[in-house]
């Protein structure tokens, strides 16, 4: 194993274990070792969070960890993120992301904006219990190449539909991508609402808003 693949499994495990003493020795690491901090996270921190929603998925872990495991990322972001933008790297593209009205799970959504930090891309985080008319005034002041949108509650994924709704109606759906994801969320649901995919988790999420912006360019 390469020096290079002994700091990204550190990393990854780091994360699994919900250890932030590890995650933070490791990010220091890679950057030491002048692994792009793009690499580390994705192919380090990302691969960890997989994992943990692996076993929380298969019932190994359960919401403690899953908050954990999101906060040990941060840590370790905290030391990657100054240097994800160094060099003449340009935006990848920039996303207006939310949870919907009437639901304020953020863990989730939360991933997915230090993954798309990661990713280069330009993220408005409008945080949680957003309204259509939020997400609209946000579209129409940021200009965003997509717009994603967080549920975690059956009850509240029906709000996704009206957001889309209020974008057609200010004339605005037609500018941007719409990507939606949460626990109830499947693609069948997204084709009937008109957005234009469902992520199964973050990972996924980030890559097909990188996959639509170099499809664009």
């Amino acid at each position: 194993m390469s020096n290079e693949e002994e700091i990204l499994a550190k990393l990854r495990d780091a994360i699994v274990n919900l250890d932030i003493d590890a995650v933070q020795k490791a990010a220091k690491e890679a950057i030491e070792a002048r692994i792009p901090a793009y690499k580390a996270v994705i192919n380090g921190m990302a691969k960890g969070m997989v994992s943990v929603w692996q076993k929380y998925e298969s019932g190994e872990y359960f919401l403690a960890e899953l908050i954990m495991a999101g906060e040990t990322m941060k840590e370790g972001m905290a030391i990657l993120e100054p240097h994800l933008k160094t060099g003449d790297i340009k935006s990848a593209g920039k996303v207006v992301i939310g949870t919907v009205r009437g639901d304020l799970h953020d863990i989730g959504k939360n991933v997915v904006v230090t993954l798309l930090k990661a990713a280069n891309f330009d993220v408005v985080d409008l945080g949680v219990d957003v309204s259509p008319e939020q997400f609209v005034e946000a579209v129409k002041k940021h200009k965003p190449d997509i717009v994603a949108m967080s549920a975690l509650l059956t009850t509240t994924m029906i709000e996704m539909e009206s957001v889309i709704k209020g974008l057609k109606e200010a004339g605005l759906r037609d500018k941007v991508k719409v990507i939606i994801g949460g626990a109830p969320i499947t693609q069948e649901y997204a084709e009937k609402i008109g957005a234009d995919a469902a992520a199964v988790d973050a990972v996924e999420g980030v890559r097909i808003c990188s996959e639509w912006m170099k499809g664009e360019k």
